[in-house]
């Protein structure tokens, strides 16, 4: 039901009003008065109105002062100035607060009755406007860890899809032109269970995301990888072409402050290890592998390290460092491999999990009518995202899998020969039958009569 203030002086007009909406739009509308100004900016305050009727001419505060105050604080409301006065500097200024709608005194029964069905049908459409938009965000936050986590992974492996790789990038409203890595190592410690260990392995992960996050605010780009195993890999990246020292400086204090914060917030002394400002996806895989060498390097917990201050090091001639970072780095590239792979087994299980959801949602709705648009909406995920994953882990298309499906539970239909062929056409999803029988021979070999008379 919807909310209609009707603001006037004369009680007779308020009334009259009232008459015409209640008999000609019955159940629609809970009517509210209001005599003056005053009493209307009040009544919409306490009930907030779908649509306002307000005359321009009340005592104390007159219609179009009124109105403006009510739309300061509730701009959505839909605003009718009802006169009898038509004059120009009126229409005006109500122009100016938004009143697009007017009522001339005395209005006639149909002319009321036509407006509000008007505004109704405004606001269902504003309504069904706001629920789309909150939906999309909805999906939009489901689908932005997922999306984190591929970044990640693009960044730390050598298999990218250009076409992959941007998607991401948009969905992320990121720039992947430049970048570095600052890797998080965390040292081991045991607890009685595996359970606890992964409670506290999650709290720390979420410890460090947010604090990320929260620092970098949306100075730079950031992206937060999966933790594997007792490492975490955090990518700066550039954005609005700042220069490669902002990054550098980013980073530094990023890292610092983790180190600090672990250190106070949960008694970890974590090593940082950051690699170099390095341009495109390749030369930020390379800033990771420097990361990865950077934070294995400090001989004791609760240090940050440099890759660009080893290299200056050696530069210098400190021999023990230069050997240090000429030497095979055989167990930095054995950690960056399991890294990847855990990341991919973590990726698989999140998939499957959504890939279960929908193939289950899919068993039940496959008789029905049902698109892959519906699917992805179920599973709060971008339809070309979906498509693209479903093929991937199932080796079907998604119109294979609902066709596979549906011709299986037709030849049950048949086998057990209590339904017609036109019966089972329709129970099985289909509402043509000569499209069901192309689809049947397809799939089968046969038709649907070909297939019943091999039976009988």
């Amino acid at each position: 039901m919807y909310r209609l203030l009707i603001a006037d002086d004369e009680a007779l007009e308020r009334e009259g009003i009232e008459w015409i909406v209640t008999r000609m739009m019955p159940n629609t509308f809970e009517i509210i008065h209001a005599e003056n100004g005053r009493v209307a900016i009040q009544k919409a305050d306490e009930f907030r109105p779908h649509i306002v009727l307000m005359d321009i001419r009340m005592p104390g505060i007159q219609g179009l002062e009124a109105l403006k105050e009510i739309k300061a604080h509730s701009p959505q409301i839909k605003m009718v100035l009802v006169t009898a006065y038509e004059h120009f500097e009126y229409a005006k200024e109500a122009l100016s607060l938004g009143v697009k709608e007017y009522l001339i005194k005395p209005a006639k029964r149909d002319q009321i009755v036509a407006l509000l069905q008007r505004l109704v049908a405004e606001i269902d459409q504003d309504q069904r406007k706001r629920d789309e938009e909150f939906a999309m965000r909805d999906k939009y936050f489901h689908l932005l860890p997922l999306a984190e986590t591929e970044m990640a992974l693009v960044f730390m492996s050598d298999q990218v899809n250009e076409t992959e790789v941007g998607y991401l990038a948009d969905i992320l409203e990121l720039s992947i032109d430049k970048g570095c890595a600052i890797v998080l190592a965390l040292p081991e410690f045991g607890h009685p269970s595996e359970q606890e260990l992964g409670i506290e392995k999650k709290k720390l992960y979420e410890t460090v995301k947010n604090f990320a996050k929260g620092f970098i605010k949306n100075r730079v780009g950031c992206v937060v990888s999966s933790m594997v195993h007792w490492h975490m890999v955090i990518f700066l990246l550039e954005k609005a072409e700042i220069k490669d020292e902002v990054l550098r400086e980013e980073a530094h204090f990023l890292g610092n402050k983790l180190v600090e914060t672990l250190h106070q917030q949960r008694n970890i002394d974590a090593n940082v290890g950051i690699g170099s400002v390095q341009a495109d996806i390749e030369g930020i895989r390379r800033s990771y592998f420097e990361a990865v060498f950077a934070s294995t390097y400090p001989k004791k917990w609760g240090n940050l390290c440099s890759y660009e201050d080893l290299k200056m090091l050696s530069l210098e001639g400190e021999r023990e460092t230069a050997d240090k970072l000429m030497a095979d780095n055989t167990s930095e590239r054995t950690y960056v491999e399991l890294a990847i792979k855990r990341i991919r087994e973590e990726r698989e299980q999140r998939t499957w999990s959504v890939l279960d959801n929908a193939i289950t949602f899919i068993q039940d709705k496959f008789c029905e009518e049902l698109s892959l648009e519906d699917v992805a909406e179920h599973v709060h995920l971008n339809p070309y995202y979906f498509s693209k994953v479903f093929k991937q882990q199932t080796g079907e298309t998604f119109i294979d899998y609902v066709t596979r499906l549906r011709i299986e539970r037709a030849k049950e239909f048949i086998r057990d020969g209590q339904f017609s062929l036109k019966e089972v056409c329709y129970m099985v999803g289909y509402k043509d039958p000569n499209y069901f029988s192309r689809v049947f021979k397809k799939v089968t070999g046969v038709t649907p009569t070909e297939y019943r008379s091999q039976l009988y």
